[in-house]
This record gives C-alpha cells, sequence and structure tokens, in this order.
C-alpha cells in the first residue's frame, strides 16, 4: 500500500540521511514510475521538504539534521470548516452545467481532490462517506451567469430582463452589476438599478435575459455596500432596519441557541430555559418563512409589525386547512 510505502521511504531518509534512487527501488520493491508519483506525493501532498542533492547522488531533506529527525507524515486532519468548505467546492463544481467555466475550472477540481485524498481512502470514497446536502437550490441559466460575471469583472453594465415572482411582472433594467453572492444555495446580483435610482439585490434565476453593455458601470463603495445591503437579515438587507426579538420555547431552545442567524444577533436564556434572540433585519419576508418553520415553538416579542405579520399568516394558515 502507498502508507507503507510512504513511511518507509521516510524511514529511509531519516535513517540515512541521504538515499539513492536505486536504494528506495531496491527497498520499496517499484517501478521507476512508481517511485516518482509516491514522491511528489510525498512532496506535494504531505509537504515533505525532500530534495535532490547533486553533490552525494541522493535524496535527503532539506532541513537541519535534528528537525529532519523528528519530521513526521501528517495524516488527513480537517476540521468541520475546512472539510465543508473543500466538499462544498467539490460539489458546487460537480453542478456546473455544461459550457459554464468547466474548462478553466476542470484543474481547480483536480487539486481539490488531490487535497481531498487521504492515506487510506480516495477522494470519492471520502465524498461517499460525508455528503453536503443543498436545498431550494433554483438552476441558474448558464449563458446568462457567464454574461453576468463577465461584465461584473470587466466592470460593464447590464441590460437584463428581471422577472418579478411577487408580481408575475417582467421588466427590463439598466444596472451597474456590483458583486455576485451566494446565499442559501442561490446566486443574488447585487447592483445599482439605474431604473430605481438605489441599490438592489436580484436573484440570478430570476433574470431571464442579459446582455453586457459598453457603458462603464456606476461604482459603489463597499461601505455604502454593506450598510445598505448587509446590515439586515439575510439577503433582504436593507439601510432602514428593526431588531426582531424571537422567544424560543426551552426544548425549541435547544437547537436555536447554537445557530447563527445574523451576524450582529444576541441571545440569553430566560429563568424557564426559553431563549430570546434579537437580530437586526429591514424586510420581513425572508425572516417570515425562517420564523413560521419553527410553528408554535416561536413567539415575537417585537417589533409589532412583525407580530402582526405573523398572525395574519398563521390565521391564512388555519382557514386554509379549515
Amino acid at each position: 500500500m502507498r502508507q507503507e510505502r510512504l513511511q518507509q521511504m521516510l524511514r529511509l531518509l531519516k535513517t540515512h540521511r541521504v538515499v539513492s534512487r536505486q536504494t528506495f527501488l531496491e527497498r520499496l520493491e517499484v517501478s521507476p514510475a512508481t517511485f516518482k508519483r509516491d514522491l511528489e506525493y510525498l512532496r506535494d501532498r504531505l509537504g515533505a521538504p525532500v530534495v535532490w542533492d547533486r553533490k552525494r547522488r541522493g535524496y535527503r531533506f532539506d532541513l537541519p539534521a535534528a528537525e529532519a529527525a523528528s519530521f513526521e507524515m501528517p495524516g488527513l486532519w480537517f476540521n468541520s470548516q475546512e472539510i465543508h468548505a473543500l466538499l462544498t467546492m467539490h460539489r458546487l463544481l460537480d453542478d456546473l452545467q455544461p459550457g459554464l467555466l468547466r474548462p478553466h475550472i476542470e484543474p481547480f477540481k483536480q487539486r481539490i481532490d488531490k487535497l481531498l485524498e487521504g492515506e487510506r481512502h480516495s477522494s470519492e470514497e471520502l465524498r461517499r462517506r460525508i455528503r453536503i446536502l443543498h436545498m431550494n437550490a433554483r438552476p441558474v441559466e448558464p449563458e446568462n451567469f457567464g454574461v453576468i460575471s463577465a461584465a461584473l469583472l470587466a466592470g460593464r453594465r447590464l441590460r437584463v430582463v428581471h422577472y418579478n415572482r411577487r408580481r408575475d411582472q417582467e421588466s427590463e433594467r439598466e444596472l451597474s452589476p456590483q458583486r455576485l453572492v451566494f446565499y442559501r444555495d442561490n446566486w443574488y446580483l447585487d447592483a445599482w438599478c439605474h431604473l430605481r435610482k438605489g441599490l438592489r439585490s436580484f436573484a440570478v434565476d430570476s433574470i431571464r435575459h442579459a446582455e453586457a453593455l459598453e457603458r462603464e458601470i456606476r461604482p459603489v463603495p463597499e461601505g455604502e455596500l454593506e450598510a445598505t445591503l448587509a446590515a439586515g437579515y439575510g439577503i433582504f438587507g436593507g439601510r432602514r432596519t428593526r431588531t426582531a426579538r424571537l422567544r424560543f420555547t426551552a426544548e425549541r431552545a435547544r437547537w436555536v441557541a447554537r445557530e447563527r442567524w445574523h451576524p450582529r444577533q444576541q441571545g440569553h436564556f430566560e429563568e424557564d430555559g426559553s431563549y430570546v434572540l434579537s437580530f437586526p433585519y429591514s424586510d420581513d419576508r425572508e425572516l417570515l418563512m425562517d420564523i413560521l418553520r419553527h410553528g408554535a415553538e416561536v413567539e415575537v416579542l417585537a417589533p409589532r409589525s412583525l407580530r402582526e405579520g405573523v398572525r395574519r399568516e398563521a390565521e391564512a394558515m388555519v382557514d386554509r386547512y379549515r
């Protein structure tokens, strides 16, 4: 097995300091091609500082003697954030539709495969045993995404046909794209809308046609972008925010107290074990959906407008089931 060969290569380097190629081939009982692959893996994947010493005609550690003697081969130890990032990136690359940057990204995907390779398993085995599941993703037209991303990077305006789901209407707009955001498994475009004369966030899948223009964009400072679109709750951020206060039952608090709803959220437990969560929001559409999924296990304490919004939705749900 490769694992055993790599360990033997390290032992030889530690014991003999300088090891000839022929010694490696004889001790490992492998072909020159296999030895070359193992040496590259040792260097590139495991970070072993093995160099060829021309004067002494052999391989050695490019380290002081004491450090070389203590060098150990690392195992595959990812923390939860690292493995989530790698597997999510691999999943995103797998889900790319034909023609959407695939020729340029394939080498990157192969690099991720190498990072995921373990000593006793393949990256395919790792991805089979550790799964990242995505929900509610809406497909994006590859051609539109390509036009949008190219215009964004080139600093060019866009003419788009945007579909408003709430009104069931299409409208033509001229946009100055500022950034693309991947949020809850869907792509959004933050842009200056020249029709509305303000910053807006558009779901990319709701853009039915996109055309790059020769005109330069109206740039928006990063601080203004953050203040307008990132201050509130979720993708429906806004400059004018209110503070939502939610109280979860003691049972539901076991989950919610460990969840991250907003970067600036605050929470505390009450004496009865319930949990009160506070955070800023601007548009209540997404927030209403998140509150309602907890059913009777949550109560909106403030503001009154949000409390009334949840009450109306709950009453409408009851009416539908009568």
